[in-house]
């Protein structure tokens, strides 16, 4: 699933205006050089699936990555983006798993996607996802789900997350609580234990209900009740809508601006920023960023800010990355400043001269001005030469 949103700024009327003159074009290609890249179809929408990419049987790659080349109707070249490392499973293992083969077992705290297909048929493929606040499925659209595995007896809105593989029967966090059951044949298995594999077939029971499961009803998500097994009291009666695929995922996002307006490079690699470290204090303070696809035309981006010292108010700054001073890559991540103490002065640099000016005015008329001591927060554009780099602030 491919994501794209496109805003520009427009400086004559200082609003955010969607693109509209030259639409985006995307191509999507798996890294085959036997295979030509496709054609990702917008339809003026910000997303867009590929349905049709494969790996033949030939291909003896245990890996790989998407890659998607992105350009404006009008020739301007965006770039080439690469999803995460993905790993090629060519059909789901019917034995039972163990924590040997702990790559294709689902880990708690990963991200997993989930769908539907009745009777085996690719074109009545539904993917869940949230819209709305509610569950819906359908054929165009699919989330990255995070799954966490908690106690038993957890409850409320608090709760505490597990490390491990998630195995049939535990409970998963999710809107409401639900048990996650495996699937054969139409049956839901109660006391299965063995851990959840890449691409089985399995069951979310609602916890806590009459035997309700989370189950698709055309697009729509329902709560179906099973009915018990007439000769197997540790399994339940389910139908095709109530068993779900469920297999890995990641997501790659990329988030950059044109600061300066268009640039002839492309945007690509966008440089990403995973981790942020701050060593030393007072007079030296060093910001170590790690992550990817640094460059040395990149740079961290900033403005000087002030800071009452007297005040000791904590400022919050926002860490950018820019490229070649036009590029500007944004992250998540934001370092806090807190001013050194200081004494608030009767009057500053700027009253004292004010101060000057009122001496020459009579005594009736003169005006004093109190103002605090400052300090810049400064977060001047610093070299960024490797791929973890140090910014001294």
């Amino acid at each position: 699933m491919i994501y794209n949103r496109i805003i520009d700024w427009c400086p004559q009327t200082m609003r955010l205006n969607i693109k509209q003159v030259s639409q985006p074009c995307a191509f999507i290609g798996i890294g085959n050089r036997d295979q030509e890249m496709q054609q990702l179809n917008l339809e003026g929408k910000n997303y867009c699936t590929a349905k049709t990419l494969y790996i033949s049987d030939s291909d003896k790659r245990k890996h790989f990555m998407l890659s998607v080349k992105m350009f404006y109707s009008n020739s301007d070249d965006t770039g080439v983006f690469l999803s995460k490392q993905i790993k090629v499973i060519f059909k789901p293992s019917r034995k039972k798993q163990s924590l040997k083969n702990a790559d294709l077992c689902i880990a708690s705290g990963t991200k997993v996607a989930l769908f539907n297909r009745l009777r085996s048929q690719t074109v009545s493929t539904r993917c869940l996802h949230v819209e709305g606040g509610d569950f819906h499925a359908n054929s165009q659209q699919w989330e990255a789900f995070y799954i966490h595995l908690l106690d038993d007896d957890e409850s409320g809105e608090k709760f505490t997350v597990r490390d491990g593989c998630i195995r049939y029967g535990h409970h998963w966090h999710g809107t409401p609580r639900l048990v996650i059951r495996k699937v054969d044949k139409q049956l839901a298995l109660l006391d299965a234990d063995d851990p959840v594999s890449q691409l089985h077939k399995c069951a979310f029971y609602l916890k806590d209900t009459e035997r309700m499961y989370l189950c698709l009803c055309q697009e729509r998500i329902i709560q179906f009740q099973a009915t018990p097994c007439p000769k197997e009291p540790n399994k339940d009666m389910i139908n095709d809508g109530a068993s779900w695929t469920i297999i890995s995922t990641e997501k790659a996002e990329y988030t950059f601006y044109k600061g300066m307006g268009p640039v002839l490079a492309p945007v690509t690699p966008v440089s990403v920023v995973e981790s942020l470290q701050l060593n030393g204090g007072r007079d030296i303070v060093m910001l170590e960023l790690t992550g990817q696809n640094f460059t040395p035309n990149l740079r961290v981006g900033g403005e000087n800010m002030l800071c009452w010292r007297w005040v000791r108010q904590p400022v919050q700054v926002p860490v950018t990355l820019v490229r070649n001073g036009r590029i500007i890559y944004s992250t998540s991540l934001t370092f806090t400043y807190t001013p050194e103490p200081g004494p608030r002065p009767h009057c500053s640099e700027a009253g004292a001269t004010l101060c000057a000016n009122l001496s020459q005015v009579p005594p009736n008329e003169s005006n004093t001005n109190s103002e605090g001591s400052y300090t810049n927060a400064s977060t001047n554009s610093t070299s960024v030469t490797s791929s973890t780099a140090t910014v001294v602030s």
